[in-house]
């Protein structure tokens, strides 16, 4: 794993020096081995990136089929990409060769667009073939519930979701600009509450959770029903009501009241018909109508939830958090895992062309400013076979479920010079890492430093990921 450069002089006792060349002799018998410490270091790509988009491919996903693919059948029956980009190191599965979705005449728009199977775009991708929740554990957590809040928090039982983290980590920028009049939309959950978690210092950083796939219901604006003298009223209500209260008390209330006034503020650019990404509308914003979104990521739920991530990024949205498909593929994946891909290498290709397309208020692209990062809770595995005797896989405590091969997408990575790179490496007939490893926590706290957020204290023994710039 990546950690921080920071160094300072030390005078080592003799347990201490026994110590350090214990661990030193482990780390050369082990080259992969993951030690935890005190990680404050930022990257040299600390604020390269606006935006987020970050994916969850739902329920566990057998990245081996598609972005560790140079193994064992036994962990990628449907083998490697023929036509994977030049300059490609890590393993692009053929599954990721299938574009039905460019073919014949329905297909022709998108390719005049630009768009392109994912395999042809591989050497824009940059992959981390072992990222694992717990690097320093026995064994992977291979469990839905548990797995799953580890990759909403970084931990079982997290109390703080990440997009929490992240508008807490931008919280001075937002300050900032409404001190100028601007008012910065926060982070969005687009369906996942698990996202949006926090209490205590986290609880005004909490982001919304749109259940569906645009601002439809923002059509009228309450406040302004109100006439003037009621609204002072209410205004001075709210005073007397908060310094009547103990100071012990007034955190709840404070939260209320703010996050009442972020919602009026919020409902103004709710309102605004650029968020109304289900219509047609040919009017080009930032280099790109509503249509050609619709066009570009499909109109289907998840589409339409691109679509909007990239119309809320207008808008000083951060970070956007979307599921995709569903990949629990028990029985049945050798027949149903090839078009849930195909959906998804749809989003991966659209966004990708979105984004090169799209102009940005502050200059440049908005594929320069952005950040695509595609995860899931755990891995999945056979235990042996190609499939289960069900046709599908399963997960548990082996390698194959502790493996999150997850790839990372955007200007930053083209930039840095590790498109098409692999970041770590695997033995492909059991799975023994033979590169890096990287923390689960690590990635998380990468897309918050790429961010410019402020992480300090946050995930204290991972570090973010020097590697992408080294």
């Amino acid at each position: 794993m990546s950690d921080s450069d920071d160094t300072k002089s030390v005078t080592l006792g003799r347990r201490r020096l026994l110590q350090g060349l214990g661990a030193g002799a482990a780390a050369l018998a082990f080259p992969h081995l993951w030690l935890p410490r005190e990680a404050r270091a930022q990257t040299s790509g600390h604020g390269a990136v606006r935006h987020l988009i970050y994916i969850r491919l739902s329920g566990g996903f057998r990245f081996t089929t598609a972005f560790n693919s140079d193994v064992d059948a036994e962990f990628n029956p449907f083998g490697g990409a023929d036509n994977r980009a030049p300059g490609t190191e890590w393993g692009v599965g053929k599954l990721l060769e299938r574009a039905s979705w460019l073919e014949g005449e329905d297909g022709e728009p998108l390719r005049e667009l630009g768009m392109k199977p994912v395999a042809e775009l591989s050497n824009e991708m940059c992959v981390l073939p072992c990222v694992d929740h717990e690097p320093f554990s026995a064994r992977a957590d291979g469990g839905h519930g548990t797995g799953l809040e580890r990759f909403l928090t970084g931990y079982v039982g997290g109390a703080t979701g990440f997009l929490t983290l992240v508008n807490y980590g931008v919280r001075e920028r937002v300050k900032e600009a409404a001190s100028q009049g601007i008012t910065l939309l926060p982070a969005f959950s687009l369906g996942e509450a698990g996202m949006a978690t926090g209490a205590g210092e986290y609880a005004t950083y909490r982001p919304p959770v749109l259940e569906g796939s645009g601002f439809e219901r923002f059509s009228v604006d309450p406040d302004s029903s109100l006439p003037p003298w009621a609204a002072r009223v209410a205004s001075k209500m709210d005073t007397r009501f908060h310094a009547r209260l103990h100071t012990a008390l007034r955190g709840g209330v404070e939260t209320y009241q703010q996050t009442r006034k972020a919602t009026s503020d919020y409902g103004k650019i709710f309102r605004d018909p650029l968020l109304r990404v289900s219509s047609d509308s040919e009017e080009q914003v930032d280099g790109i109508s509503n249509r050609e979104l619709r066009t570009l990521l499909g109109t289907d739920t998840t589409g339409q939830r691109a679509a909007l991530a990239l119309r809320l990024f207008h808008f000083g949205c951060p970070a956007v958090f979307l599921n995709q498909g569903g990949y629990d593929f028990h029985s049945r994946e050798d027949a149903e895992l090839p078009d849930e891909m195909d959906a998804a290498n749809r989003l991966v290709s659209g966004l990708r062309t979105a984004l090169q397309k799209m102009q940005h208020p502050e200059g440049g692209t908005y594929w320069d400013k952005t950040l695509v990062v595609l995860g899931s809770e755990f891995g999945r595995t056979t235990g042996g076979g190609r499939f289960n005797s069900a046709n599908g896989s399963d997960h548990g405590s082996d390698l194959a479920t502790r493996w999150m091969s997850m790839p990372f997408m955007g200007g930053v990575i083209t930039s840095a010079g590790k498109g098409g790179k692999s970041l770590g490496s695997v033995n492909g007939s059991n799975l023994k890492a033979t590169g890096q490893v990287y923390s689960y926590r690590s990635v998380l706290k990468t897309m918050l430093d790429l961010l410019g957020a402020d992480h300090q204290g946050i995930f204290p023994a991972d570090a973010p990921i020097q590697d992408f710039f080294v």
